[in-house]
């Protein structure tokens, strides 16, 4: 653990528990409700999507948790994507047929927003609600900028939640555009240049 930032890689033995700990950060986030509206399908394909996102980060050292795994943030380096193939199979699996059309949409959308230049890309981040408002987020965020700023390097997200975007904007994130298709929640793409 970096002493200094209480920032830690998330290793193959916490893996499991950083996964859940985005997954309760989510529990109330508007598209992956709109998803899976039913806790029951939303437990049960949420920690799938996760690792399909945001997986790769643990194989590249930069899956991010705060102690005890309380918040956590999964980065992906340039050049690294997500799992499109498990992405398309989660959700050949589990939408209801009246959604399908509009996630399809939204995930061409967010592929159509995504920066051309080498840039670090933030799937998920994401704090346990029971120790929400501790400034975990800010501290798991300040930690992977500074390394982006270091590289010289763009970093790109695309939020899901509206209550979010300033959170992001306070870190330097502006907004590139919004995706949103027929009854889904707005997703807000957003950039940051390295500083």
């Amino acid at each position: 653990m970096n002493a200094e930032s209480g920032v830690t890689f998330a290793n193959a033995s916490i893996q499991a528990r950083t996964v859940w700990t985005i997954v309760l950060g989510f529990a109330a986030d508007p598209l992956m409700r709109w998803t899976w509206p039913d806790p029951g399908q939303y437990t049960s394909n949420m920690t799938q999507f996760i690792n399909a996102c945001g997986g790769r980060a643990f194989e590249h050292a930069t899956a991010y948790v705060t102690e005890e795994s309380r918040a956590a943030a999964l980065w992906l380096p340039p050049g690294v994507h997500q799992d499109e193939d498990a992405l398309d199979t989660i959700m050949a699996r589990s939408l209801r047929p009246e959604i399908s059309e509009h996630m399809a949409h939204l995930r061409q959308g967010m592929a159509e927003h995504h920066p051309s230049e080498p840039h670090w890309f933030l799937p998920l981040i994401a704090v346990d609600p029971n120790w929400a408002g501790q400034g975990l987020g800010t501290l798991l965020m300040k930690y992977a900028l500074q390394r982006c700023d270091e590289q010289g390097i763009a970093a790109h997200l695309v939020s899901s939640n509206p209550g979010n975007i300033s959170f992001y904007q306070r870190h330097g994130f502006k907004i590139i555009g919004e995706i949103q298709h027929g009854c889904s929640p707005p997703l807000t793409p957003m950039l940051r240049k390295a500083n």
